[in-house]
This record gives C-alpha cells, sequence and structure tokens, in this order.
C-alpha cells in the first residue's frame, strides 16, 4: 500500500471510531432512506450507450483543488439531465473535501443510481451508506483482505445495495473475485506515483470474468479513450476532474455525451 493510502486508512480508522459513537448502527437504521428500493447500475450499464458515470469530486491528494464552488444539487441534477447512468460521490472530507451530507443532498436531487466513494474499511461505513441514499458502495482491494471483502460486500447486498470492487493490478483481482461483486473497476491511476495509464484497463480486462461488469476508472478523457476501452469489453466510465474541473460539470458531461452517442 502507497505512503498516501496508509495514512487516509490510518485516518479514517479513526474517523469512523467518533462516528460509530455519535450515531450508533441502530439510529442509522431508522433512517427514512433504508427502506427505499435501489436502482441497479449494473443494468444500466449494460444497457447504455454511453456507460458514463460521473463524479462529483473537490479535491484530490494528487491534483489538490479541482473545484470548491460547486453546488452539489446542481453538480447531480446536470449530470442526470446530461443522461449519465449514475453518480459518484466522494465522501471523505479530509483528503477529498467530500462529505455524507453530499451524498444525502445528491440523493435528494436525483433518481439514478449513486455510489458512495469512500475508504471503506468497517461495516458501520455500508449501514451509513444506505442510511444515507447510496445504491452502490466503492470496495477497494488494496486496503482490504479476502475476508473482508466478503464481508463487506455480502452485507451491502443484503441491504439492496450493489458492489463495484476497486483494483490496480492481477493480484488484487485474484485476490476478490467472489460471487457478492456486480461490477468490478479498474483503476488506472498508480497509487505510488500517481501516474494514470489506460493499458492498465486493456491488460486487465481479459483476467475479469465476463459475469462482472467491467468499468474503467481514471484518466478518461476523450471519446476516443471510450470507443477504445469499448473494445476490451468495458461498459462503464469513471469520470470526475474532466467534469469538474469547469464551471458546469452538466454541460460538460451533455456535450461529451452528445459526441459519445454522435
Amino acid at each position: 500500500m502507497s505512503d498516501i493510502l496508509n495514512r487516509i486508512v490510518a485516518d479514517k480508522r479513526l474517523e469512523v471510531g467518533l462516528r460509530k459513537q455519535l450515531i450508533p448502527n441502530k439510529q442509522l437504521e431508522k433512517s427514512v432512506l433504508f427502506e427505499r428500493q435501489s436502482p441497479s447500475l449494473s443494468k444500466r450499464l449494460i444497457n447504455s450507450n454511453s456507460g458514463l458515470i460521473a463524479e462529483h469530486k473537490r479535491r484530490s491528494p494528487s491534483k489538490d483543488i479541482i473545484n470548491q464552488n460547486l453546488n452539489t444539487h446542481d453538480v447531480a441534477k446536470g449530470y442526470e439531465i446530461a443522461g449519465a447512468c449514475g453518480m459518484s460521490v466522494l465522501t471523505d472530507m479530509k483528503y477529498f473535501g467530500g462529505s455524507l451530507e453530499d451524498l444525502l443532498t445528491s440523493r435528494a436531487s436525483i433518481e439514478m443510481p449513486l455510489i458512495r466513494k469512500e475508504f471503506i474499511i468497517d461495516t458501520y461505513q455500508i449501514v451509513e451508506a444506505k442510511a444515507y441514499g447510496a445504491d452502490v458502495i466503492l470496495l477497494i482491494a488494496s486496503i482490504l483482505s479476502r475476508n473482508e471483502i466478503q464481508m463487506f460486500s455480502t452485507l451491502a447486498q443484503s441491504l439492496g445495495m450493489e458492489v463495484l470492487l476497486e483494483i490496480h493490478n492481477e493480484d488484487e483481482l485474484n485476490k476478490s473475485i467472489m460471487p457478492s461483486l456486480n461490477m468490478i473497476g479498474v483503476n488506472n491511476r498508480n497509487l505510488k506515483t500517481f501516474e494514470v495509464d489506460l493499458e492498465t484497463s486493456k491488460t486487465l480486462s481479459r483476467h475479469i470474468p465476463e459475469k462482472f461488469v467491467k468499468i474503467s476508472e481514471s484518466g478518461i478523457r476523450t471519446v476516443e479513450d471510450i470507443n477504445n476501452l469499448k473494445t476490451y469489453g468495458y461498459k462503464g466510465f469513471l469520470i470526475g476532474e474532466n467534469f469538474m474541473k469547469t464551471k458546469d460539470p452538466g454541460a460538460s458531461a451533455a456535450a461529451f455525451i452528445k459526441q459519445l452517442n454522435g
């Protein structure tokens, strides 16, 4: 695990410990959103021409500030109107400037599937994701053991959510493959150097079993990138910075999708 990931995970353990004391599981389960039926992101991706998952992301450790001035409701609404299949919402505050409130605001604003993008290291965060309106949870293979992936993914599915597992290499894929996953996302960013290379998705595509919906994440900038990745069996494409760095992410996403469907 890279130094930055080690730091994030250590901070996350402290943060989750505090959150558990403030709002116990039983209280989360009383959320009005807990009984909500989640739409399926994986089905939407399979049936979509664009496969676009648009991200709400204010900053990141590799890029620092991307955009601090946007209203979450406007971003979510813009993405939905643009025709995205789903939206990924970063809920980590310290490193990404996100929050669970961003997830809640997005949920109140739109109908399409929401991914809680977070460093999940505890079952508590999965119950929290459901309570705040997520339809999909992200599990990062590099920070979890096989047992944790199994426990977390099974819990998420039992709560009616789908599971997107993120990998960076073949070792992470091999330790993680199990029936309780819906989608496998290949992150093209090298966590040690933060460099991005779409070849990662191309190389790993042939090792991912067909029954999982394949998603490519990070470094996707052009329509050509997507058309190229589609030939490797990818159905989903996660784009954040490209839209978020503009004044109107929704309009940028709409223009991109129009070009893609052109």
